[in-house]
Parts: C-alpha cells; sequence; structure tokens
C-alpha cells in the first residue's frame, strides 16, 4: 500500500511543477457541462477491521464442555486466538463515471464498477482447513468479488493551466457476489457499507481529462457471518466479535 501513496505523491509532485508553467489551455468548457461520464480503473488492496474478543471463552458461541483441538493443541476457554493481515495483496477495479455538476466547485459523482481482490489471515495458531489437502498453514485465503456503488461529493481547487486537485468523500454500498458458503473457515456477510475519503488531480489533455486519485474506503458495517459446517473447526471464526471491510483504491478516471 506504501508503493500506491508514494507513486500518488510524485504525480502530484510533477503534475503540480508543469500547473505553474504558462500553456495552452484544454478543454476549457469541460466544467460547464452539466452531466458527463468516463470509465474508470484502478489498484486496490483489500483489509480489515477486525475486533477479536479477549480469550476465545468470552465468546457467547464458545461450549467449554467440548473444547476444539488444532494440531494436538486443545482450545481451551482462556486460550487468546489473534489474527491479521500481514500483508496486503493487490487487486483491481473497473467502473463507470457519471459525473453531475453542482457548483463550480462541487460535483455529486456517482461510480458503479467491480473491485476484484483477496485478503489473507494469518493466525497466532496452524490453519487447518478441511477444504485444503496441502497441510497445515498460518493463514486462510479469502477471495472476493464486489459490485461497487459509491456516491461521492468532489470538491474542486481553482484550475490552474491544465491541472486542477481536489478532495472526495462520500459512502459505498457493495455486494460481496464471490463464493462464500457454509464450508469456509471464515464466513462473510456478502453486503457492507463504507465511508470513503480521498483526494486526486485532474489533468486536462487535448481529448479527455485524466483523473489520478487515491481514495480510502472504511466498512461501517459488522461483515462477520455464521460459523462454516460442523466439518470445519470453528475456532477459527469464533476468534473475532466483529470484521469490517476495508480498501485502499488507486484509480485513473477518464472522462
Amino acid at each position: 500500500m506504501k508503493r500506491f501513496i508514494y507513486i500518488f505523491f510524485l504525480l502530484m509532485i510533477g503534475f503540480n511543477s508543469l500547473a505553474q508553467r504558462q500553456v495552452v489551455k484544454n478543454l476549457t468548457t469541460f466544467d460547464d457541462k452539466r452531466l458527463h461520464f468516463g470509465f474508470t480503473l484502478g489498484l486496490n488492496a483489500l483489509d480489515f477491521g477486525i475486533q477479536h474478543y479477549n480469550t476465545i471463552g468470552q465468546n457467547p458461541k464458545f461450549d467449554p464442555t467440548t473444547p476444539e483441538t488444532v494440531n494436538g493443541e486443545v482450545i481451551l476457554a482462556d486460550r487468546k486466538i489473534r489474527a491479521d493481515i500481514t500483508s496486503l495483496t493487490p487487486g483491481f477495479s473497473v467502473g463507470i463515471v457519471t459525473n453531475l455538476r453542482m457548483t463550480e466547485y462541487l460535483d455529486l459523482r456517482f461510480l458503479p464498477g467491480m473491485s476484484f481482490g483477496e485478503r489473507k489471515l494469518t493466525y497466532n495458531i496452524p490453519v487447518v482447513d478441511a477444504n485444503d489437502n496441502t497441510g497445515d498453514k498460518q493463514y486462510f485465503s479469502i477471495k472476493s468479488t464486489f459490485l461497487d456503488f459509491p456516491l461521492l461529493i468532489k470538491y474542486k481547487a481553482r484550475r490552474m493551466n491544465n491541472q486542477r486537485p481536489y478532495l472526495i468523500g462520500g459512502v459505498a454500498y457493495r455486494i460481496d457476489i464471490s463464493k462464500t458458503g457454509q464450508e469456509d473457515l471464515v464466513r462473510l456477510k456478502p453486503f457492507s457499507t463504507s465511508i470513503e475519503a480521498g483526494m486526486g488531480w485532474d489533468s486536462y489533455l487535448q481529448f479527455f481529462r485524466l483523473s489520478t486519485e487515491l481514495k480510502f474506503s472504511f466498512g461501517l458495517t459488522n461483515i462477520l457471518d455464521n460459523g462454516p459446517k460442523s466439518t470445519q473447526l470453528q475456532v477459527y471464526s469464533n476468534a473475532f466479535s466483529r470484521l469490517t471491510s476495508n480498501m485502499f483504491i488507486f484509480s485513473f478516471h477518464f472522462e
């Protein structure tokens, strides 16, 4: 994720230096359009906001009379199970841009699209998955395919030649249409709501406007679903009291 941020700021520095030069202005009436459309391509990285039970026994679903065994270790009520995403896996996003001009400096933007990504939950105990015959692992992979429905407000600064920085924020509703069956070690609800905020830079080229944007999406709703089938160990899901879906998105908008 740090690479995305470094690349974004390097681009911003380069665009800012170009903006100081007097050049022929492109698309001088572009921002006067009441409504315009485009498309977007981007890179993303999925993350979780994780809240654990202090000990597994604090989960009301934990049954102390029938403790589970993981790789020879009996998981008792005082055991602390922890999981985290130690590294972000790059994914990609595509979408459509619908932009409504509200005022000289404010736009309303609707960007429906799809995002593809993966999250790897690393635990402090070996991961035993009944669906994976490769043996014990330290992580469980969750692949997601989202239908994205973000509704955002774009605040634009004054145009500088062919460059214009902006801030953006709003809400997004997402539907995970990937397989999240009863057999998964950690089951997720398909629907989630997020708040989004970011910044970007508009570049007015000869035939279109290119916007480079870095955006952060923070989940508001708990997406942790009920545990898996009895054929799977419940401890990996029962370790969490709450999971939210976060996303970092580095996008290029063509309008």
